[in-house]
């Protein structure tokens, strides 16, 4: 029992600064010393159908009845976070721009840099640059959510999120971005 008890101590120690890193995460980002850069929620497949057409959702790879929930639980997480100002930013795919608006906390402002290059993988230098261009442009103390997708995120921090998983990088934005929080999908 005494192993046990070590254990649990142990325990603490490992999760106490864990839960403290994350709170000053949250902080940064409420206070626009950080972003949150969030995987698109929950759209099964992967990719989009041939011949997609951008400014046609039916012909897209869109959220499912999960995947609305799951952007509306981001909403809901956001605003009990203490962020209820902030400027909303998507990719132009349908599943990142539904996910923004389920979220309901802003408008939802189409950014072509967060736009999705799986189809074009040629373009991943140009597209990261364009996204880094972008994320300088931003206002000091300028708190912003940013919605895109996993080969973005990947592009630009080198980790493969989950659906509907988010990071919150350290502004202003390093050569390689400081991951202050990994937030699972709420």
């Amino acid at each position: 029992m005494r192993g046990i008890g070590l254990a649990l101590v142990a325990l603490l120690f490992v999760v106490g600064p864990l839960q403290a890193e994350d709170g000053d995460a949250w902080q940064a980002l409420r206070e626009g010393r950080a972003l949150l850069l969030l995987r698109h929620a929950n759209a099964p497949g992967l990719g989009d159908p041939p011949g997609f057409v951008l400014d046609d959702c039916s012909t897209q790879r869109n959220l499912d009845e999960h995947g609305r929930a799951q952007a509306r639980r981001w909403g809901e997480l956001l605003r009990e976070k203490g962020l209820t100002r902030v400027r909303l930013l998507s990719s132009r795919w349908c599943r990142a721009l539904d996910t923004a608006q389920q979220m309901a906390l802003a408008p939802v402002e189409p950014l072509p840099a967060l736009d999705s290059f799986f189809a074009s993988p040629t373009s991943e230098r140009l597209q990261t640059a364009a996204l880094r261009e972008a994320l300088t442009e931003l206002e000091p103390g300028e708190v912003a959510v940013l919605v895109t997708h996993q080969v973005n995120i990947t592009a630009l921090t080198g980790i493969f999120p989950q659906s509907g998983e988010g990071l919150i990088l350290a502004r202003p934005l390093a050569v390689a971005p400081k991951v202050l929080a990994r937030v699972a999908p709420p």
